[in-house]
């Protein structure tokens, strides 16, 4: 079973940054691809951010340019940086295994971005 822990979340004014992590139970950041996604009131989770095992990153176009995925294999830790945040950045913000979602979900994070 796939134990997955998200961070970081909170409130901030539009323009402003936060950094999100998440903790994985086992060794299973660097053998996998793995994905923030986020799920906006009434809305569909969507995949946000990715990054390959072998440290290559694809970002939905909303984010590209303000927000960088990036992993310590380590620490079993996936981060998610988010710059320059917009309102309708407003979500909550999970991690996952990238493209193929493991049906374990954490709890996640809420980013609320305030305009």
């Amino acid at each position: 079973q796939v134990q997955l822990v998200e961070s970081g979340g909170g409130l901030v004014q539009a323009g402003g940054s936060l950094r999100l992590s998440c903790v994985a139970s086992g060794n299973i950041v660097s053998i996998n691809a793995m994905g923030w996604y986020r799920q906006a009131p009434g809305k569909q989770r969507e995949l946000v951010a990715a990054i390959a095992s072998g440290g290559s990153t694809s970002y939905v176009g909303s984010v590209k340019g303000r927000f960088t995925i990036s992993r310590d294999n380590a620490k079993n830790t996936v981060y998610l940086q988010m710059n320059s945040l917009k309102p309708e950045d407003t979500a909550v913000y999970y991690c996952n295994r990238g493209y193929e979602p493991w049906n374990d979900w954490g709890q996640g994070t809420q980013v609320t971005v305030s305009s």
